[in-house]
């Protein structure tokens, strides 16, 4: 088990003129050697707040089983982390543990990679090309951002977890695989099974065993652990030794929001890292600071020009969000931001989804 002084850290005298103080006693945390890693069961998975332990219980428990896992959460929060620490105490973990992103795959190509296929499927199918599924037979597929899979593959998807087996694009055999299969979004899929982007039965496959991570924001007393842990990591990349850690810098840590959670602050950390010349590590107040609204005047007017977009979008495609003919695609910007728009401009996205016999009768 690592501790403060393997991370390079020697804070000892840190903060001694007030470490009696009892407003100081979340940040003399970084004063006590060996806490930083005490609690850290799965690498960078590090805290000791209530909402992180049960996680780490959910992964030990589900960890031995075969049992497909859902995780869920905001972006940076540690999602593949998590999937990766599952199969490492799997019995799968001498095999191969693979993922993909749904998210950034083109979804014409979702199928072919998920599933490989035969030469002559397609134009540019030059040989045969197997899939991440046969990649990784006997071991852990991990599928990212499973909200962003087009319906036409969850289908496909959906007979691998219930069948065990799948055919290449362009093939007619039947291969048999024996896969572990863990999914992770950013999203609300319940909200996606309702408005039809996802599947019903897909959901229920997926969501056998469900683990939720929290945003950094609900596990304050987790931010200076991690942080301590990311300043030893890059330091020791730096090749710099950090001896402490400016009060300052301890105080806007703890206090602010981080919207962009783990992934957030561990950007800040190696920024700051790369600025550092001195033992005393510190970061910039002005990286921490909320991003100012808009003025008052333009806010009412930008809000009305978004939601004209926007309804028209929803009209034009029957309230359809993501797919090639979604809202997202016709606007340009990701299913999950114009969902975040939709629901901050209170937009009721239901009543723009006409289905085809209510098009029948109304012609």
């Amino acid at each position: 088990m690592m501790s403060a002084a393997s991370l390079g850290l020697d804070v000892s005298n840190h903060f001694a003129e007030d470490a009696a103080s009892p407003a100081r006693t979340g940040i003399d945390t970084l004063e006590l050697r060996g806490e930083v890693l005490s609690t850290s069961m799965f690498e960078e998975i590090v805290g000791s707040s209530e909402a992180i332990c049960r996680v780490t219980a959910q992964v030990m428990r589900v960890a031995p089983s075969d049992a497909t896992v859902l995780i869920t959460g905001e972006s940076g929060t540690g999602k593949e982390l998590i999937a990766r620490a599952i199969h490492r105490r799997s019995r799968r973990s001498r095999s191969v543990f693979t993922r993909m992103n749904c998210a950034v795959t083109p979804p014409s190509l979702v199928a072919a990679e998920l599933f490989g296929y035969e030469k002559g499927a397609f134009t540019g199918a030059n040989q045969r090309h197997a899939g991440r599924f046969e990649v990784a037979n006997h071991g852990t597929l991990f599928l990212d951002e499973i909200g962003e899979m087009p319906s036409e593959t969850q289908v496909a998807l959906l007979r691998v977890l219930q069948e065990r087996e799948f055919e290449r694009v362009g093939g007619t055999q039947s291969i048999p695989v024996d896969v572990r299969v863990i999914a992770a979004t950013n999203c609300d899929l319940p909200a996606a099974v309702r408005s039809g982007e996802f599947r019903l039965d897909l959901f229920y496959r997926l969501n056998v065993f469900p683990i939720h991570v929290p945003p950094l924001r609900e596990r304050p007393e987790d931010i200076l652990l991690l942080a301590k842990y990311f300043i030893g990591r890059y330091a020791a990349k730096e090749g710099k030794r950090i001896r402490r850690v400016e009060r300052r810098t301890a105080e806007l840590l703890e206090s602010y929001h981080w919207p962009g959670n783990i992934r957030e602050l561990q950007n800040v950390i190696e920024r700051a890292m790369i600025l550092c010349d001195s033992d005393t590590f510190f970061v910039d107040e002005a990286w921490l600071r909320p991003e100012p609204e808009p003025r008052v005047g333009l806010q009412p007017s930008l809000m009305n020009q978004e939601r004209e977009l926007i309804e028209a979008a929803l009209a034009e495609t029957r309230g359809r969000i993501s797919g090639p003919d979604g809202a997202a695609r016709r606007l340009g910007v990701p299913r999950t931001t114009l969902e975040s728009k939709i629901k901050s401009l209170r937009i009721d996205k239901y009543l723009y989804r006409i289905d085809d016999r209510e098009l029948s009768a109304k012609s």
